[in-house]
């Protein structure tokens, strides 16, 4: 029996997209510009939390 998983990852995050930026910046300044393996796991969970945190904007007609 197969069981499908969902690759979609979802974020209850109360904190504010400029929060995340913020964190994100934070993440680089202390990395000197090059990140660690590590520090590339938490850059992608930021830049997922951030973009779901992001406000959404309409596509123009």
């Amino acid at each position: 029996m197969l069981h499908s998983m969902s690759t979609t990852v979802e974020f209850a995050s109360d904190r504010s997209a400029d929060e995340v930026n913020e964190e994100i910046r934070a993440l680089w300044r202390r990395s000197g510009g090059t990140l660690s393996v590590e520090q590339r796991e938490e850059y992608q969970r930021l830049v997922l939390e951030w973009a779901a945190a992001a406000p959404q904007q309409e596509k123009a007609a």
